[in-house]
């Protein structure tokens, strides 16, 4: 029986639909707007997969993993670590250590980007690690694309790939004033089936890439001019910002902004704010990008649009934009709205506005489980 060490940090995520673009430091103030944990759900989602495999669970006590164990029907697992009411980073770090101790085949843990470098602190290469995703933030590339892709890699342990993943960090208190600074931390190993493990997020700057960005953003502004009297919800990433400052509105680069013809409604709207305007709206629109080379057209980066947003907006109303060469260098998309029938909804392909009254026809990934 393969021995896995499994973690949850219990406050991950928490920052996103309440719009602070992450946790860290931040979790009175999270708790305060209204943030309900999500990474336990998340674990939980992978867990009811994992019932009855050949695996032997080391885990945390209570919110870190046993809470999970129990509620998943998991009977194959033993509390190594006793964690507090209050978990922070050190807890992850000591659990962790706890793990290697026991030699586990593996690290698995449900967290941001933040936890996995926490786990990668300790960790290193000794052993594999796999992130079930539920942070604000994913940049790094050792998250599984879902929860269920995540159990679908160790129900298939045997039978999959390796590789070395990155390890990114984002500077949040930066990434809340609107600038994007990471840091490669390193390189972990990451057991790998393709499609099922997300690549590390990449920025584009190519030659060409202001220049598609700009036919992108008129013809969007012609469709936006055409319709004025529809709300548009504009989303993060400097595509978008273009089309903003094509329109003559200053728009939050990591945010989501609301807009009426060329002017302002609202900037940097969370959940709450966006249900808010939506519901005295009669028509309105969202218009997103996708994370480069990951492949992320709604779940990460995106937490403040929740799934109750997408059915209320409907799929037919929702606007994706991405340039070329972004798009070349990102085979197959992805949406992770949290709720897999709402994901299927989508269907398997999806249409990417990439330049003036141009559109690619996308894979999306949909999962046959």
């Amino acid at each position: 029986m393969r021995q896995i060490g499994f973690l949850v940090n219990p406050f991950a995520g928490m920052g996103g639909a309440v719009g602070l673009k992450g946790t860290d430091g931040l979790l009175e103030e999270a708790k305060k707007r209204g943030a309900v944990p999500l990474a336990p759900a998340r674990a939980l989602a992978a867990l009811r997969l994992l019932r009855g495999s050949d695996i032997h669970f080391l885990t945390c006590s209570g919110s870190m993993g046993e809470d999970e164990m129990k509620e998943a029907g998991i009977t194959t697992y033993s509390v190594e670590y006793k964690a507090p009411e209050m978990t922070g980073a050190d807890d992850t770090r000591n659990a962790c250590r706890i793990f290697l101790g026991h030699a586990v085949d593996a690290i698995v843990f449900c967290g941001g980007d933040g936890t996995a470098r926490d786990v990668y602190d300790i960790v290193g290469t000794h052993v594999s690690v796999l992130g079930i995703p539920a942070g604000v933030k994913m940049y790094s590339g050792v998250f599984a694309i879902t929860p269920a892709a995540a159990a679908e890699i160790l129900n298939t342990a045997g039978e999959v790939g390796v590789r070395d993943a990155e390890v990114v960090d984002v500077d949040e208190e930066a990434y809340r004033h609107g600038h994007l600074r990471t840091t490669l931390y390193g390189y972990a190993r990451t057991p790998y089936i393709p499609e099922r493990v997300a690549s590390s997020k990449q920025v584009f700057e190519q030659p060409d890439e202001e220049r598609a960005k700009a036919e992108i953003a008129q013809f969007i502004a012609e469709v936006i001019d055409g319709t004025p009297e529809v709300l548009t919800l504009l989303g993060p990433g400097t595509t978008t910002a273009k089309i903003a400052q094509v329109l003559g509105i200053k728009k939050t680069l990591l945010g989501f902004d609301a807009i009426r013809g060329r002017e302002l409604v609202a900037a940097d709207l969370n959940e709450g704010g966006i249900l808010a305007l939506i519901n005295d709206e009669k028509k309105w629109r969202l218009i997103i990008s996708i994370i480069g080379s990951q492949g992320f057209v709604l779940g990460r980066g995106t937490q403040q649009v929740s799934a109750d947003i997408i059915r209320k907006t409907g799929i037919k109303n929702i606007i994706v934009v991405a340039t070329p060469y972004k798009l070349s260098h990102t085979p197959v998309l992805y949406i992770d709205t949290g709720d897999s029938a709402l994901n299927a909804s989508f269907g398997d392909h999806i249409q990417v506005i990439s330049g003036y009254r141009i559109a690619q026809r996308k894979r999306l990934f949909q999962p046959d489980y």
